[in-house]
């Protein structure tokens, strides 16, 4: 297949009509979404298997739908179109006098916890570098990274981060908060095994605490009784709070939020609920100057965290 081919055939435009078609289910619909008509989207549909010589799309009865090559295509076309856009946004900012633009995924729980007065920290001495964070579950965290979404990524440590690069961010205490009338408002530490006689807030179901607590109950041989799945931190101790059940979240989030509200928080009597926060990135050497002076900032925030707290 010849490369001039390809590179004239597979387009910016098409690459991103093709992503649009995969995420609409729908060729109209995505004909729709970048202004151009049916026509011309099915034509360059069309003209890229053609220039791949395979068939890219399928129609299906709930619409088009992906081959394996598809999903080949698909891995490389996000990658590529995020590569455009971060270098119109570095450009952008390299006109205003900026120096350094980084993406970054996290989870809910390093961003409530941590990163505002690690990023804050950071900005403080590079303040022409502006960061973009998108809160993402931990293992779409993983994805993110993985795909080119972001150039750095923190999840949970319990997360398989396949053949990314790993470090250590943070270690947290997930811990139990209720209201103090709560019949276990008076205890320093339960077994989680004893919090399964009552109801429980959760989390959406794909937070790291909410498998934690599912594996925990499971382990156990008793049901984990959730009266209400909830979106956020801010949502579980808001429920808690008007007494729909315990809640499970990090110490630091009892604290930031948990605490004003009145709630009372109890350590949970399991190894499970000693946390690791992880860093993740691609092949290191590949990664900006800007993004290697994060992901050291964030390296060494729980050094900075443990010498803070001897003085």
């Amino acid at each position: 297949m010849a490369l001039n081919n390809i590179l004239r055939r597979l387009d910016l435009t098409s690459l991103q009509l093709f992503l649009a078609i995969h995420e609409e289910g729908s060729l109209t619909r995505a004909a729709e979404r970048e202004a151009i008509a049916v026509s011309a989207a099915s034509k360059r549909l069309a003209d890229m298997e053609g220039a791949l010589g395979v068939a890219l799309m399928v129609r299906a009865a709930r619409g088009m739908t992906l081959t394996p090559a598809g999903e080949s295509l698909l891995t490389h076309a996000r990658r590529i179109l995020q590569s455009v856009d971060k270098i119109g946004q570095e450009l952008a900012e390299h006109a205003q006098g900026l120096r350094g633009y980084v993406r970054m995924v996290a989870n809910l729980s390093a961003i409530v916890e941590f990163l505002p007065e690690d990023l804050r920290a950071f900005l403080n001495l590079h303040e022409q570098i502006r960061l973009d964070l998108e809160e993402r579950p931990s293992g779409d965290v993983v994805k993110g990274v993985e795909d080119g979404f972001a150039e750095i990524g923190i999840c949970s440590g319990d997360t398989d981060t396949r053949e990314l690069h790993s470090h250590l961010y943070r270690r947290d205490r997930i811990v139990l908060v209720m209201r103090h009338d709560h019949a276990l408002a008076g205890r320093g530490r339960v077994p989680f095994a004893d919090t399964l006689d009552f109801d429980h807030v959760g989390l959406h179901a794909d937070s790291s605490i909410n498998k934690r607590t599912h594996l925990a109950s499971r382990a156990s041989g008793r049901p984990l009784k959730t009266r209400i799945h909830v979106p956020g931190f801010d949502a579980v101790c808001r429920m808690a709070q008007v007494g729909m059940g315990l809640g499970v979240i990090p110490h630091e989030v009892f604290t930031a939020i948990g605490q004003p509200l009145g709630l009372v928080a109890v350590e949970i009597d399991e190894p499970w609920a000693e946390r690791e926060l992880r860093i993740v990135v691609r092949e290191e050497k590949g990664l900006s100057p800007v993004t290697r002076a994060l992901l050291a900032h964030l390296g060494a925030a729980e050094e900075r965290s443990r010498l803070t707290k001897a003085r």
